[in-house]
């Protein structure tokens, strides 16, 4: 069985290592959403990943939920992860970007003209519903209701996934990942409680299915299927999404991406917290897809390895443990001590608890499991904290 520290292949790049970065929106773009030098700096520190993941990036305008994320919608942007893709490709690491739409969860103030967000159907998130916690910069208000769109709209909303895969992958980075999880407009468009749509996107789970797979498939034209890569989170409730008969929904998702010769699917499991108990969403991905998985939850690293060796997964991600930890995939080899994230730094942009953790070298004292990757409670906490790129 592979062990954390064996190769992989993603996206026809040899990944040297299982331990991939999971996406963290971290809030230090532009106002106009272009990457700054201090990410080129954060992701050039974290190259020694498997794969790094990038924070969500915007594929058109109106898809910030939330001040300074990045874009990839624009000349200025694609400098400015021209910038971050050198950073980490001249540090021998490999990066793909996730490319997040928020669909419903955004504002007025966050929208072109300040127009109403876009959804599948005019649902809002439930009145006492405020979504991501911890000072992550958005809105004080409620949720307004979503405009929904029109089906001669989808097209090409659809062809702005692409072209943001191709603007990504022209300035360097090596794939793109579809956000289709926690609460975002891919996963508005698969849940029954947030599309009601009756055109050929809504209604039974195939046609609530086809916004994903289209999207997919239109990415996959223009940069190959083996740079693209989906996040699916099927027991989530997170951001008020939720779905009748998730099971089958994701069964018939994961049977849809197989064969389609994906990088990988990505799966995010935090068992209860905030999910369906009784669960397994990773096992259920597992038996329905024939491609690579990567696991992603709570993990440290004995129980990533475990998922490896139970032949749940073929990789791992952690999101918290490289934040606080640049150089995370050594310290585990080592059995070393991790940096302890500090949440309250998540978000306020600038150099402070972004690109200031010491590497192993020049840690001493820092507080964390003797073996361990993201502790359970670190990870809870960094997750309530609401960074989910």
């Amino acid at each position: 069985m592979p062990d954390l520290f064996s190769t992989i292949d993603i996206g026809g790049e040899q990944a040297p290592n299982r331990i991939f970065m999971a996406p963290c929106t971290r809030n230090r773009a532009t106002a106009q959403e272009v990457p700054t030098p201090i990410m080129a700096t954060y992701y050039g520190q974290r190259a020694s990943a498997g794969l790094i993941i990038t924070e969500g990036v915007n594929p058109e305008p109106r898809g910030r939920g939330y001040f300074q994320v990045p874009g990839a919608h624009s000349a200025a942007q694609q400098e400015g992860w021209r910038d971050v893709a050198r950073a980490v490709t001249d540090r021998g690491g490999r990066i793909f970007a996730q490319i997040m739409h928020c669909g419903r969860l955004s504002f007025p103030e966050l929208q072109p003209g300040g127009n109403l967000p876009i959804a599948p159907s005019a649902v809002a998130p439930a009145p006492d519903f405020r979504g991501m916690s911890y000072g992550c910069p958005k809105p004080d208000s409620d949720y307004p209701v979503p405009r929904a769109l029109e089906t001669n709209e989808i097209a090409a909303l659809i062809d702005s996934f692409a072209d943001a895969a191709r603007l990504l992958t022209d300035a360097g980075l090596h794939g793109v990942e579809l956000h289709a999880a926690s609460g975002y407009l891919p996963m508005q468009f698969l849940s029954s409680n947030t599309n009601l749509r009756t055109d050929a996107y809504g209604g039974s789970i195939e046609r609530r299915a086809r916004f994903v797979l289209d999207v997919v498939d239109a990415m996959s034209g223009a940069i190959g299927a083996n740079r693209v890569a989906v996040k699916l989170s099927p027991a989530f409730r997170f951001h008020d999404v939720h779905d009748e008969d998730p099971v089958a929904l994701y069964g018939y998702v994961a049977r849809m991406l197989s064969g389609r010769g994906l990088a990988y699917v990505q799966v995010s499991d935090f068992g209860d917290y905030y999910s369906f108990a009784g669960m397994d969403p990773i096992g259920l991905v597992r038996e329905n897809y024939d491609g690579t998985l990567v696991a992603n939850g709570g993990l440290n690293a004995i129980s990533a390895q475990a998922l490896l060796d139970e032949g749940k997964a073929d990789a791992v991600s952690f999101g918290s443990g490289f934040i606080a930890n640049p150089d995370l995939p050594e310290r585990f080899r080592q059995g070393a001590p991790l940096n302890a994230p500090d949440p309250s730094t998540f978000y306020v942009g600038g150099e402070r608890g972004y690109i200031d953790y010491p590497p192993l070298a020049e840690a001493t004292g820092f507080q964390s499991e003797a073996r361990g990757g993201s502790t359970k409670s670190d990870y809870e906490a960094y997750q309530v904290g609401g960074a989910r790129g």
